[in-house]
């Protein structure tokens, strides 16, 4: 069963994944499919302790090899949720153009959260300038894209993690 508007609880109440799909609209270039890709891929964002384990868990961390003084990174490891990475990657090639709110995101930021606004704005900025930033040393298009997924997952991360205590916060005190 999908995310929709038809997820409460039994005092009919919308559940905490319900809100924290439409808190993630704040985002750029996440709309309901990708929204309810990784609420349903992910659960719970409070699962994990730090972004750093939601990126591993999408297999968006370099590969490593170590030994003594030496230390090699190469591409992403791919070890982790293919769906989460897929759709991931795919929204960050909205952040190649410059910060800003109008069209369907403007209307999608109604009523949200003001917290996930505020992570989201500093998204747009932040990203934007990674892909910049990557793209000016010369990389390619694609590498960029992946190091922004990588990073955009820390901010869906902590907006997860800032709407579910916030949920749980509204449900202790009812």
């Amino acid at each position: 069963m999908a995310l929709g508007h038809n997820v409460t609880t039994k005092n009919k109440k919308p559940s905490v994944e319900l809100h924290t799909k439409r808190s993630l609209y704040s985002l750029r270039g996440i709309a309901e499919v990708t929204a309810v890709t990784l609420v349903a891929e992910i659960g719970q964002f409070s699962r994990f302790s730090n972004p750093r384990q939601l990126m591993s868990y999408a297999g968006l961390v370099p590969k490593e090899y170590s030994s003594g003084s030496s230390r090699w990174q190469g591409s992403i490891t791919k070890t982790g949720n293919s769906q989460i990475r897929r759709s991931i990657v795919e929204v960050c090639w909205s952040y190649r153009h410059r910060p800003s709110l109008k069209g369907e995101l403007l209307k999608r930021q109604e009523g949200q959260d003001p917290e996930a606004k505020r992570i989201a704005w500093k998204a747009q900025h932040r990203l934007h300038m990674k892909y910049h930033r990557i793209s000016a040393k010369g990389k390619g298009g694609k590498v960029a894209v992946v190091a922004v997924a990588r990073e955009l997952l820390g901010f869906i991360w902590a907006i997860g993690c800032a709407i579910e205590d916030k949920q749980v916060s509204v449900s202790n005190v009812a």
